[in-house]
């Protein structure tokens, strides 16, 4: 497109505008700790946009338009949040219970059920409404589950449920 068709106020003004975060369809499930983590967020969020507005006109306002979309995001996912009880079960698989599972070859892997905004894979917590969360959730200790994979379905066995 031609520069001569481009508004570049409103081009800049669009710029300042950060892109929503998507809130999840699913429900907002989390755990006690999950809740605590989205709490502390937000605290900090307000924190580090209290300090941008003290700024007055030296205030980056990118930053404080970013700080804004964050707040908008995580007040909400407090508002809507539902504290599952603390897993509590050693033969059932429920939100906040840490799973050892093994796959046909044998390879065990243990991970943490968790609500959608406390999943980490890298530190093995898990969305219970990912793939892998959805085909443990509810099954029992020695069930085999089949878990879909967008690299192919896999069975496991669950051989280990510990409470968090």
């Amino acid at each position: 497109m031609s520069r001569a068709f481009v508004n570049e106020d409103n081009a800049a003004a669009q710029a300042d505008q950060p892109v929503e975060r998507q809130v999840s369809a699913q429900p907002n499930y989390v755990t006690p700790r999950g809740l605590s983590l989205l709490q502390s967020k937000v605290a900090e969020l307000q924190s580090l946009h209290a300090e941008q507005s003290a700024k007055g006109d030296q205030a980056d306002k990118q930053r404080l338009a970013d700080l804004e979309r964050d707040l908008r995001y995580f007040k909400q996912r407090v508002g809507s949040a539902q504290v599952v009880p603390a897993a509590t079960s050693t033969e059932k698989v429920q939100i906040g219970s840490w799973v050892t599972f093994a796959d046909e070859h044998d390879t065990e892997r243990r991970v943490q059920l968790v609500g959608e905004d406390q999943a980490d894979s890298a530190h093995d917590l898990i969305n219970w409404d990912s793939p892998l969360g959805r085909a443990l959730l509810g099954a029992q200790l020695n069930d085999e589950v089949l878990w879909q994979r967008p690299a192919g379905d896999q069975l496991i066995e669950v051989i280990r449920i510990e409470p968090a």
